[in-house]
């Protein structure tokens, strides 16, 4: 197996620093079923090439598991392609040998890490049966050029055709760890196969590599973007279904809430909410929460669960009522979830001084207890539109600009998710208010506030939406506006107020 990464970026030989190899000395690591090789076939300031090559053992191979993911015949453990073809096998020797360029690691030359530069990747034989159009289905969303030749069953026979392996070259400008990553993850996908067990912790792997939970980057990653994430979950995840649902979810929810402390662009929506004041009043994302507050209080509810709940602004000011007896935040980054963690922490111990055990003690978070009388919230990882025991035996329940991330498809499972199951006695929902667009400046026309936004509703169609939800579930519905009001198209946000 071999990888070939070429660049031509002046000096040329700084890909040494990146791959925290130095391009005078060839270097052996030892894995448990070979050995990887890197070496550099080149190194001068204009053009640096950097191999990593890896032996594999078949004997070592077979003796660290007891059956090899391969096609079903009699001597699969002994005769596969395992030794030549970049599979798993090569992504876990990446990960080692590479780990530091993987994760955009550079102590020396930190700025260099984030440094986008001219690379060319090789590989000469990539299983893929999908053939080139599944690999340039791949790579290109991803900013590659790809030239992808199939290799021959046998070049002397050429009527033998051609196999399901290929040769790879991909030619892009990208910072290293992102050209890396690409490959740590779609290596295995377009394989198909894994060579080690997979469990719940390849969930996490996938979403590391992926961008959807890093933890210098708040957005939502190449994979939560990428058009062919579902075959590439599926496929990275050895078809295990609870475990793909669970990284779709994540995924998708971190889609949903691309670069969103409050949904709407706030340049966007503070230049419309005041256009002609010079000093203006609270901003829009302010007014929303405010809003949201003013419900829950009239309300009295004494427990609420916010769903998306992002870096936590809402939460922040929960924390504050004394009234709440429980508060519980949810999201499916674990990223936002930290931000909320120290947001929170803030609200509760403006000092600073408040201590709290570590947010993640297991999987679905806990509840944390400070030192001040303030209730402390439960952060969980969870997405709306997956039915969660968790999410139930709260008063009531926001989404503050949630529903109009989701897909359109994905509205009826929220709905079972939120009034179906859970069944809060209250159920606040916030959306933008479409024919409120046309007093942005700078946004065209038919365009949405957020780049992220699926749909954006009418009155009307929000009328329509919440009317059937609460008709279906057993619940009322009144309508509230958020935000200036207009005499034509009403309020920038409009907000449905669900009690059961």
């Amino acid at each position: 197996m071999l990888l070939t990464i070429t660049t031509t970026a002046t000096p040329a030989t700084d890909l040494g620093y990146l791959l925290h190899k130095h391009p005078d000395r060839a270097q052996s690591f030892e894995q448990s079923f070979g050995t990887a090789h890197v070496f550099y076939p080149e190194a001068t300031d204009e053009r640096c090439t950097a191999a990593l090559m890896l032996e594999v053992d078949p004997q070592s191979l077979l003796r660290s598991r007891t059956s090899v993911n391969t096609p079903d015949f009699a001597l699969a453990q002994y005769v596969n392609d395992r030794p030549f073809a970049t599979s798993s096998l090569f992504t876990v020797a990446l990960g080692r040998v590479f780990g530091s360029a993987l994760k955009g690691r550079c102590q020396a030359r930190p700025e260099l890490a984030r440094t986008p530069i001219p690379l060319t990747l090789s590989l000469p034989a990539v299983p893929c049966r999908g053939g080139a159009d599944r690999a340039r289905a791949l790579f290109e969303p991803l900013g590659w050029r790809v030239a992808a030749e199939p290799v021959p069953l046998d070049p002397g026979l050429p009527g033998w055709g051609d196999s399901h392996y290929l040769s790879l070259t991909l030619t892009g400008t990208m910072p290293l760890s992102e050209a890396l990553s690409h490959l740590y993850v779609l290596l295995p996908a377009m394989d198909g196969a894994k060579h080690y067990w997979v469990d719940e912790s390849e969930i996490d792997k996938l979403l590391r590599a992926g961008g959807a939970t890093g933890e210098d980057d708040d957005g939502p990653g190449w994979l939560a973007a990428h058009p062919e994430r579902g075959w590439i979950t599926r496929r990275y995840l050895n078809r295990r279904d609870r475990y793909v649902r669970t990284a779709l979810a994540r995924l998708a929810e971190a889609d949903d809430r691309t670069g969103d402390e409050e949904a709407d662009d706030p340049a966007v929506e503070d230049a419309a909410a005041a256009p002609d004041r010079e000093e203006r009043g609270p901003s829009l994302a302010e007014q929303r929460a405010g809003a949201v507050l003013a419900v829950l209080a009239a309300e009295r509810a004494t427990s609420v669960i916010d769903l998306g709940c992002g870096s936590g602004r809402l939460l922040e000011r929960l924390v504050r009522d004394h009234t709440l007896e429980r508060i519980t935040g949810v999201d499916v980054s674990t990223v936002s979830l930290e931000h909320a963690h120290r947001r929170v922490c803030r609200g509760c111990h403006p000092d600073g001084r408040g201590r709290h055990r570590d947010l993640f003690a297991d999987v679905t978070g806990v509840r944390e207890e400070g030192s001040g009388r303030l209730p402390r919230p439960e952060l969980l990882v969870g997405s709306v539109v997956y039915r969660d025991a968790r999410f139930a035996g709260h008063d009531a329940a926001v989404l503050m600009e949630v529903v109009e991330h989701l897909d359109p498809s994905r509205l009826t499972a929220m709905e079972e998710s939120v009034f179906g199951t859970a069944q809060p006695r209250v159920v606040v929902v916030t959306t933008p208010n479409a024919e409120y667009n046309r007093h942005y400046e700078g946004l065209p026309e038919g365009a949405f506030r957020h780049g992220d936004h699926r749909f954006e509703w009418t009155r009307a169609e929000f009328t329509a939406w919440s009317e059937g939800v609460a008709e279906r579930n057993g619940y009322g519905v009144r309508f509230l506006p958020v935000g200036p009001e207009h005499p034509e198209t009403g309020a920038p946000t409009q907000m449905g107020v669900f009690t059961r």
